[in-house]
């Protein structure tokens, strides 16, 4: 049987932005509500509107939380052997993906599953996602974020399926109730071009045109049928900003060996700070300590990836405790693209990516494939906070003072960015040359 598109695309996206109040819908963005799938330029929604005090237990919420660590560090294993510095948004590829789920079933749905640590049944999975995500939209209400302005950490979803193609209820209901995406019908067939300039001027809107063009005019085609998308936008100020005064340049040690100067900030700071048998690690709650970015400085970086998991990151987490630290780590900046579809076949999900795929629960028959999943990530820190952009598509076709603490951060480190309260990890990055 010949492979129908399902979802060109499937885009979440991490970002953050430099705007207190909510931007605009971008030009020509379809918002009128309907209730078919027969008229291009409106909104599809299920019937069902999104559930916003889900019923879900601590040990259900704990178990997402501790299978999406697992998968980021699995990703990490697998990135790794990129070159250089890199960045990726676990949270981001899981929560895009788990919309896809949604859609999978058999083989298929039993190795996502597997590959993204998803430990809980569809009927509890995505209920616990919509907690999470509304935890996380609950943060930061009286803190700032690094551009002076509030505190942002937003999470937002939409879908854009072919117009009168027969989309199954029950996987719309699913997005509708957990996710809170209505499908905006759109014309692959016969107008790609404007189906093209919607998806990715609402994906520049909800990433504050930090990812403008997720989509190039060869991702979508005649053959798309639908794409999922994920946003979550985050800006956030540092609890104690470092001084830009103190900022100098100095030698920092690149994984390729050479030594580059670079602008290297400096502050002492009352923080978490851990050190273990092979590593150093601090710390720095962004403000109002409800997120934080943890940075480990390994005394062997090849080595301590090497044995990265859930267990190891969860470790070096536990181990941290308050002390004054002085502490100094580089100025960085900078953006990674690379495709998900080896590493992900890698941790066992190549069915989905076969002509055996299933992904009947989106049309009731079959017959869709993923062509590519494409992640573009963005990250900017320095003396104020961290500014962060993350996009994923998901391409799916028709075929008493104590003695302070010290760590410089002047050789390649890893940092991953958290919130404290239920321990998702929202962003991982390695620095190897912050030049």
């Amino acid at each position: 049987m010949r492979k129908l598109p399902l979802l060109s695309l499937l885009l979440s996206l991490s970002a953050l932005a430099c705007s207190s109040s909510a931007p605009p819908e971008p030009p020509g963005a379809t918002n009128e509500e309907c209730h078919d799938a027969n008229t291009p330029g409106c909104v599809v929604t299920s019937g069902q509107q999104r559930i916003t005090s889900p019923n879900v237990s601590s040990a259900d919420l704990g178990t997402l939380v501790d299978g999406n660590t697992a998968f980021a560090t699995d990703m990490y294993k697998v990135l790794r052997s990129e070159p250089g510095n890199f960045f990726y948004s676990p949270h981001s590829i899981s929560s895009a993906l788990a919309m896809t789920w949604a859609g999978a079933r058999g083989q298929t749905e039993t190795d996502m599953a597997k590959t993204l640590h998803f430990d809980l049944p569809q009927d509890k999975l995505h209920p616990a996602w919509n907690e999470l995500d509304l935890e996380l939209a609950s943060r930061g209400e009286d803190a700032m974020g690094s551009d002076g302005q509030k505190f942002r950490l937003n999470v937002a979803n939409a879908v854009w399926g072919q117009v009168g193609y027969p989309f199954e209820k029950a996987f719309l209901d699913v997005l509708g109730l957990h996710y809170g995406a209505g499908m905006h019908v759109v014309d692959y067939v016969g107008a790609a071009d404007q189906a093209l300039e919607l998806i990715n001027g609402w994906v520049a809107t909800k990433t504050e045109d930090k990812i403008q063009k997720i989509l190039s005019p060869g991702s979508i085609n005649s053959g798309t049928r639908l794409v999922l998308t994920n946003a979550v936008y985050f800006n956030a100020a540092w609890q104690t900003p470092f001084e830009e005064a103190n900022t100098k340049n100095a030698p920092f040690t690149t994984s390729a060996g050479a030594t580059v100067d670079v602008p290297m900030m400096q502050g002492h700071i009352e923080a978490p700070y851990a050190q273990g048998a092979d590593y150093a690690a601090v710390e720095l709650p962004y403000d109002g300590r409800e997120l934080s970015m943890v940075l480990v400085l390994p005394n062997d970086l090849d080595a301590f990836e090497g044995s990265l998991d859930a267990a190891r990151m969860n470790e070096v987490v536990s181990a941290l405790s308050e002390k004054l630290v002085d502490t100094r780590m580089p100025k960085f900046k900078f953006e990674s693209k690379f495709s998900l579809v080896d590493p992900l076949k890698t941790l066992g999900m190549g069915v989905a990516f076969s002509e055996g795929a299933d992904f009947s629960g989106i049309n009731g028959t079959g017959g869709l494939v993923i062509t590519d999943v494409i992640h573009q990530a963005f990250v900017a820190v320095n003396e104020a906070g961290t500014e962060a952009a993350a996009a994923t598509a998901v391409i799916v076709g028709e075929t008493s003072a104590p003695e302070p603490a010290a760590i410089t951060f002047d050789k390649p480190f890893l940092f991953f960015i958290r919130d404290i309260a239920t321990k998702q990890v929202l962003f991982v990055g390695r620095v190897a040359d912050p030049s």
